[in-house]
């Protein structure tokens, strides 16, 4: 298998489908969109993921909320390496098994987030065995997607999107294009009361 520079997994949208998609919120009754953008090295990220992930996927199966995600790979840059890069690769082959199983696996990503400075998720085999902690997800087309790179020219148009987005940080939340505070003064995630309480989506 070879990789295609216009290839984008499924479950994305928006142009060269630079944006991961959940939720039931996009079908006959659209309503609203919650935007997230994030580095799966960034450790902030993290915060918010394991806080409010479950509450923001929770929305977006109840179809109150499209979920979208944008991904960023600055990190590597900064602290080098392509782990950002290389797991966001990986999260694209997953999402070609279902727009659940990216979410699970998303999830598996950030719990067992290396250190800013540590490239752990360069490596396919860091991210294989982690994959094995979401239910179906291991097999031989998505094994093969990840060990060859498959959606790494995906990747890259992800990250040059999030370049372009005006967005300078991680993680950054929207609400309609709204911004919604995830993170506290003391740089941890906000309670889920205090996240709905500003969505105000009743």
């Amino acid at each position: 298998m070879t990789s295609s520079s216009t290839s984008a997994p499924a479950n994305t949208t928006g142009p060269g489908g630079t944006t991961l998609v959940y939720g039931k919120g996009s079908g006959s009754q659209p309503g609203h969109t919650l935007r997230v953008y994030a580095d799966l090295r960034c450790p902030f990220c993290k915060r918010v993921e394991r806080g409010l992930g479950p509450v923001m996927e929770k929305l977006a199966e109840e179809g109150r909320v499209t979920l979208e995600y944008q991904f960023a790979t600055f990190i590597d840059d900064g602290a080098g390496g392509t782990g950002s890069l290389c797991a966001l690769s990986a999260v694209g082959a997953a999402s070609d098994v279902g727009a659940a199983t990216a979410q699970r696996y998303i999830r598996s990503l950030f719990a067992s987030q290396p250190a800013e400075d540590d490239d752990a998720f360069a490596d396919t085999g860091v991210l294989l065995r982690l994959a094995e902690e979401v239910e179906g997800l291991r097999g031989p087309d998505f094994d093969r997607k990840v060990t060859e790179g498959f959606y790494l020219p995906w990747a890259h148009r992800v990250s040059a999107a999030f370049e372009s987005s005006g967005v300078t940080g991680t993680p950054t939340v929207l609400l309609d294009g709204r911004p919604v505070t995830v993170i506290n003064p003391m740089g941890y995630a906000v309670t889920p009361e205090a996240f709905l309480a500003e969505l105000n989506l009743d």
